[in-house]
């Protein structure tokens, strides 16, 4: 298969497809004539001699090979979106591009807001989608355009990713306002004999504030572990549980708070995007934004 031989806009259409499982939708979208879709996807399939996709009740429904393909194809798309952006003049008063970031709870819940006021002034049309990613699978995210930035901690392995720090968020330890260790200053054997709440996407592990304690050879008591920030927050607020969390989202809690009784590293802010963004005007824009927007609200 010579790709001097073959109109790229099929993959276009074959991503579409893939996408919206019916080809009046595809027809509409990319203002074309129903049969000038059904001829292109007729194209496709002698390209690859394969039906491609399967005409059912539910929809067109993709054949193994549209499966093994459809990855490949949407990369190569996004990488020669990306040779079109970086050469064209970013606007952001005229844009309608959608940023997609990938952030938790914590990072949203003091960043989005703020972002969005923001974008309402300098870029009303741009729209914005924020999900959690997991580690493990972020770099190829950002690599296949699927996210555009990430924030999340320091990466050991981020070769391949751009970053630059943001933020040092250091703890201190919540909990509500009549507990009973609210009275006066938190000593480290109150904070030991207590019990605690751990935020955590991952299913099981130390988290930063039990590797402190750790190195100073003590462990302690963890009786619930949840994925959510502000599910903590109320859950804190309902029970005798300390929740040990950054100050910059505990001031924003009705909770009460007390120093953290023994040192513990902060938790660090880091921005993430891939290196083939480097030089892409809306990616740099969009960098630049949430830096400024982390000094004004963290």
């Amino acid at each position: 298969m010579r790709l001097g031989k073959i109109d790229l806009n099929l993959f276009v259409l074959l991503d579409a497809i893939y996408r919206e499982r019916s080809v009046t939708k595809v027809a509409m979208q990319l203002s074309l004539t129903q049969p000038a879709v059904s001829n292109a996807l007729s194209r496709l399939r002698q390209t690859f001699d394969d039906p491609l996709f399967i005409r059912t009740p539910e929809g067109m429904v993709p054949t193994p090979v549209a499966e093994s393909v459809i990855q490949d194809v949407r990369k190569a798309l996004n990488l020669l979106g990306r040779s079109v952006d970086i050469s064209a003049k970013f606007e952001p008063q005229q844009s309608d591009k959608v940023f997609n970031l990938g952030m938790n709870d914590l990072a949203e819940s003091l960043l989005l807001p703020k972002l969005r006021e923001r974008l309402k002034s300098e870029a009303p049309n741009i729209a914005i989608t924020s999900y959690y990613v997991e580690r493990r699978t972020a770099t190829e995210e950002l690599k296949a355009g699927i996210i555009d930035l990430l924030v999340d901690t320091p990466m050991v392995n981020a070769k391949e990713l751009g970053q630059a720090p943001l933020k040092s968020l250091p703890y201190v330890v919540a909990m509500r306002p009549d507990h009973p260790l609210a009275k006066a200053e938190l000593k480290l054997a109150d904070y030991l004999a207590g019990e605690h709440i751990h935020v955590s996407s991952r299913r099981k592990g130390r988290g930063q504030v039990d590797v402190s304690l750790h190195t100073l050879g003590y462990q302690r008591s963890v009786k619930m572990r949840v994925q959510n920030y502000l599910v903590a927050a109320r859950i804190t607020a309902e029970t005798d549980l300390l929740w040990t969390v950054p100050r910059v989202l505990a001031e924003t809690m009705p909770l009460h708070i007390l120093e953290l009784p023994f040192t513990a590293a902060p938790l660090e802010w880091q921005l993430f995007w891939h290196r083939q963004a480097d030089a892409d005007p809306a990616n740099r824009w969009m960098r630049e934004l949430i830096a400024a927007l982390v000094e004004k609200v963290v």
